[in-house]
């Protein structure tokens, strides 16, 4: 999937000569985490966050300041924090160097800008003008909407089995000489050994993501790998 099958069109932005509180208003009237500053050609400028609104003075949550240490011998910093704590227009607070994708960007990158990044969304940008936002609820929203419907067919054990074996089969983690697997009337056994408890997680969720499954039940051993010491052991 790519950025346009998800992303939101209708874009809520600001301008940098915006005041503060009405970029906070719209905020809250639309609940949206962030706008895109624009600038009067519709150019990206920046973006305004709920981040940069956390530290103000009209609520008390300024904090302490960086000390009159700091102060004296970095007084630009001081500066910087009271611009931040008291601004009154966008352009005082956005973000300039904004991450963005286009609409071709693949998902899979476009997450992967938010996780680095830390962000909540990304403006989408084709030859140079904002067309849309990509957010954290875009994406669950896909989620949802690519969840398969429960399936109409009866599924057997031995294609149950044959799903499991090729999805244990293509993970590199899965303990492939140790692990053993049963199938009968749609109950799934695990037993064998592992190496980490984390291994016994993974190998539940493959199996909870095979359609047809009625239960699964664990007689997976946990033995330390250094010691052979057995760290855990099914009830």
């Amino acid at each position: 999937m790519n950025v346009s099958d998800v992303m939101t069109r209708a874009i809520v932005s600001a301008v940098p000569g915006m005041k503060v509180e009405d970029a906070a208003r719209l905020m809250v009237q639309h609940r949206l985490s962030g706008l895109p500053v624009l600038d009067k050609q519709g150019v990206l400028a920046g973006i305004i966050t709920e981040g940069d609104l956390l530290r103000r003075a009209e609520i008390g949550t300024e904090g302490q300041g960086p000390g009159w240490l700091v102060s004296f011998f970095v007084p630009g910093r001081s500066a910087r924090e009271y611009v931040r704590t008291h601004a009154r227009k966008v352009e005082d607070l956005m973000t300039r160097d904004v991450v963005w994708v286009g609409e071709q960007t693949p998902l899979a990158d476009a997450v992967a800008l938010m996780e680095t990044h830390r962000v909540k969304r990304l403006p989408v940008v084709e030859q140079g003008k904002v067309v849309g936002i990509v957010a954290r609820a875009d994406l669950l929203k896909a989620f949802v909407k690519a969840l398969p419907e429960s399936p109409a067919c009866v599924v057997t054990d031995a294609e149950m089995t044959e799903r499991l074996r090729a999805e244990l089969n293509g993970q590199g983690w899965a303990p492939h000489a140790n692990l053993g697997a049963s199938v009968k009337n749609g109950v799934i056994t695990f037993f064998g050994t592992i190496q980490d408890e984390r291994e016994r997680s993974a190998i539940r969720v493959i199996a909870e993501n095979i359609a047809g499954v009625k239960s699964i039940r664990d007689q997976l051993v946990c033995v330390e790998p250094m010691s052979g010491a057995v760290v855990d052991q099914p009830a």
